[in-house]
């Protein structure tokens, strides 16, 4: 089947059009290669963009997005290719997709592609004889390729268990995102938030894309606007209502007004979330990221639950930090990881672990990575276990002696309950807030206090001075099977 159609995005997947149109997609070559990997290509056309969508032997629902889902935006050596390095093939495989281009502004899909493989070929094409050639062996992992076992093996059924997918192979890639694109449209995992974020932190920034999120050397790149630098001066001492918002409309979520000691953020910033496309339970977590620089920035690389299965208030379904550096220079020599599942201390804090580094955790790239069993979590950083968390009998009688109210609706779960459920990723920056910082000297605010944000901004002098490098750069995210 051949669709023609007027498109914007290779991800919207409904585009209408007419069938058995002029222009025909050339087929698609898929190539298992040797040790592993995965490659699709299609010859140049002039095309603007070229989309792959795939499942590993499971057919396609429709047009869904699939475990691989990826739009190129750029040709090499005269052939739109995807290549996913860490897919474990093998012979007798199946692999379900459909592909999609843009040319000459019009869209163009294929559907219900099949391909079964029957041969491996090397990095140059030339098939691969398995039958003398060695046994491939788990290489060594590296920050740039990181696999989580040998390779050959038959589908071993997963304890990790994926939103969407029936059957998850012990040890496979279930996610992956390395933020090649260009722009927020290439990326067809990811929803960006827009609105004003509450309880209960209560963070001093909005949430929007007009100018905090872009891309840079293959990395998501999210940063800190003023928000009067985009409405105009004094718009946090008046009324904002955000367009496109996506939180719940009619709310404190969707608008804000100036009154008393409250105003409206005075900071933009971005976040993206994988809730309405990826969410799992049980795996490996790895992300390779820069943390911001700069007094009171918060980044967020969280797994957030899917359905908050016991309760939306107060964590008490529960989040986990990736991992989480304070921006101030004071802070960033110590790294943070682990679960949160109060909103106040000592109980919010208590299951994190921390590792002190020799240097800023913000001046440079590092690999953060959670493991999340059945019975804990392992908090690792460039591949070194820096923190473990126990779930022993459960997590409620140590809540319950810290007056943690919610803890009594996990005896319905498992002992890792409140994480026995599905989680999405979030990537993101907030800004200050009531529950990171400690109030102590030379911060601008009380934690308590009701005039908190303004406080923050009219001490602005002492803070902005410190934003010389205040992005979250992600270069990419992976997510493994047990």
């Amino acid at each position: 089947m051949w669709i023609k159609s007027v498109c914007l995005f290779a991800t919207i997947a409904g585009c209408l059009g007419q069938r058995g149109g002029p222009y025909k997609v050339p087929d698609a070559k898929l190539e298992a290669i040797y040790p592993k990997g995965l490659r699709v290509s299609v010859p140049d056309d002039g095309y603007s963009l070229f989309a792959f969508h795939g499942k590993l032997n499971e057919e396609m629902e429709g047009l869904e997005a699939g475990h691989w889902s990826r739009d190129i935006t750029k040709a090499k050596q005269g052939r739109w290719i995807f290549r996913d390095r860490n897919a474990e093939l093998k012979l007798g495989d199946k692999i379900y997709f459909w592909t999609y281009v843009i040319k000459d502004g019009l869209g163009y899909r294929q559907d219900n592609g099949e391909w079964t493989v029957t041969e491996f070929v090397n990095e140059n094409g030339t098939v691969v004889d398995t039958s003398t050639a060695p046994p491939p062996v788990a290489p060594a992992v590296s920050e740039e390729d990181q696999s989580p076992g040998p390779q050959w093996r038959p589908c071993e059924r997963s304890l990790t268990e994926v939103l969407g997918r029936e059957r998850v192979c012990k040890g496979s890639l279930v996610f992956s995102e390395d933020f090649d694109g260009s722009s927020l449209a290439d990326l067809g995992n990811w929803t960006a938030e827009v609105r004003f974020p509450g309880e209960p932190d209560y963070p001093y920034n909005l949430y929007t894309t007009d100018g905090t999120v872009g891309f840079e050397s293959g990395s998501l790149v999210v940063r800190p606007v003023m928000t009067e630098s985009k409405y105009h001066e004094g718009i946090i001492y008046d009324r904002l209502d955000l367009e496109r918002c996506t939180g719940q409309l009619g709310t404190l979520e969707c608008r804000r007004e100036s009154s008393g000691g409250q105003i409206v953020p005075p900071v933009m910033t971005a976040k993206l979330a994988t809730r309405r496309s990826f969410a799992f339970k049980f795996g490996r977590i790895d992300i390779k990221a820069k943390m911001p620089r700069g007094d009171w920035l918060i980044p967020e690389l969280n797994l957030e639950p899917l359905d908050n299965i016991y309760g939306n208030q107060r964590y008490a379904s529960g989040l986990m930090r990736v991992a989480f550096v304070r921006g101030n220079d004071v802070y960033a020599k110590k790294l943070y990881g682990g679960p949160i599942m109060s909103d106040a201390d000592p109980f919010r804090s208590m299951l994190l672990k921390d590792k002190q580094g020799l240097a800023n955790w913000n001046n440079d790239y590092h690999v953060y990575s959670l493991l999340w069993k059945p019975n804990g979590l392992e908090l690792m950083v460039d591949g070194e276990v820096y923190g473990t968390i126990d779930a022993g009998d459960g997590f409620y009688q140590i809540a319950k002696n810290n007056l943690v109210s919610h803890a009594s609706q996990w005896l319905k779960g498992t002992v890792m309950a409140p994480f026995d459920e599905k989680f999405y990723i979030t990537l993101g920056l907030r800004v200050a807030g009531i529950h990171d910082f400690t109030d102590g000297p030379g911060k601008p605010w009380e934690n308590k206090g009701t005039k908190a944000m303004i406080n923050f901004w009219n001490n602005r002098f002492r803070w902005f001075p410190t934003w010389h490098d205040t992005s979250l750069k992600v270069d990419y995210v992976r997510v493994y099977a047990l």
